[in-house]
């Protein structure tokens, strides 16, 4: 599976935000921007192409998987 196959999400959450200038894009588990380095590093360089800053949700403000 290739990298845009399985963080499609991910790619149209940035692309939806910069068309809305939004800004930031936030994500409730840092699992979503990569299972090892390199999917992380990808993730983050598309964010920043993007120019949306990340917030990640602090842990205890995550609502608990059902």
């Amino acid at each position: 599976m290739s990298y845009e196959e399985k963080f499609a999400g991910l790619l149209r959450m940035c692309r939806e935000a910069k068309a809305k200038s939004v800004g930031v894009v936030m994500v409730h588990h840092p699992e979503v921007l990569g299972d090892n380095y390199i999917e992380i590093v990808e993730s983050l360089n598309r964010i920043a192409d993007a120019e949306l800053q990340l917030q990640i949700i602090p842990q205890r403000e995550r609502g608990r998987p059902s």
